[in-house]
């Protein structure tokens, strides 16, 4: 009778087992979803409001706790990013696809995952903070505008702290910020 007992013992710690085996497989990470920037919105590294200002705008959902952290520019994001804390983390990170929007205010509606995403670092239109990199979905896009706006095409793990640092060479950028701040009413003027 004990044997009995103890092989249906066995038998049961063994389908344990085996049961908890297949429920790895089913507890795959969901990638959250990206947050709509809200009005008051701070940049999570500079403390700018958000909204108002012209470019790509940058998130990041942290893996442990999926707390949401906003940035003013693609700029920003970078530069937290690739802080040594979070470099090798796998947050979720979103940017505006600016071939789906326009410059002047990016529309939540075109966020895109910012490690798929074609960046553009080093022309001549401006973010919030200045010098921004514009971000795309599809290289085609991000070629184009390099045609329009001049500057360098990148993807997200090639992005250094030294492009965030590049200064814009051959202008001055309260001038560009200026031309960009142009660009960006004509582009809000677009009847698209």
């Amino acid at each position: 009778m004990k044997q009995v007992t103890l092989r249906w013992l066995l038998a049961g710690v063994v389908v344990t087992i085996l049961s908890g085996c297949g429920d790895a497989q089913e507890h795959t990470a969901v990638k959250p979803a990206p947050v709509n920037f809200e009005s008051g919105d701070e940049c999570h590294v500079c403390g700018m409001a958000i909204s108002g200002f012209p470019g790509p705008k940058g998130e990041a959902i942290t893996e442990n706790d999926q707390q949401v952290r906003k940035f003013c520019s693609t700029k920003d994001m970078f530069a937290w990013a690739l802080q040594p804390e979070n470099r090798n983390r796998n947050h979720t990170l979103y940017v505006h696809d600016m071939a789906q929007t326009q410059w002047a205010s990016p529309e939540d509606t075109a966020l895109i995952d910012a490690r798929e995403a074609v960046y553009v670092v080093g022309a001549d239109r401006m973010g919030a903070m200045g010098p921004t990199l514009a971000s795309f979905a599809k290289k085609e896009d991000a070629r184009s505008f390099v045609e329009q706006h001049g500057g360098e095409m990148l993807m997200f793990p090639d992005v250094t702290l030294q492009h965030l640092n590049r200064s814009m060479s051959g202008s001055d950028s309260g001038e560009l910020l200026m031309e960009s701040m142009e660009h960006s009413r004509m582009d809000s003027m677009d009847p698209e």
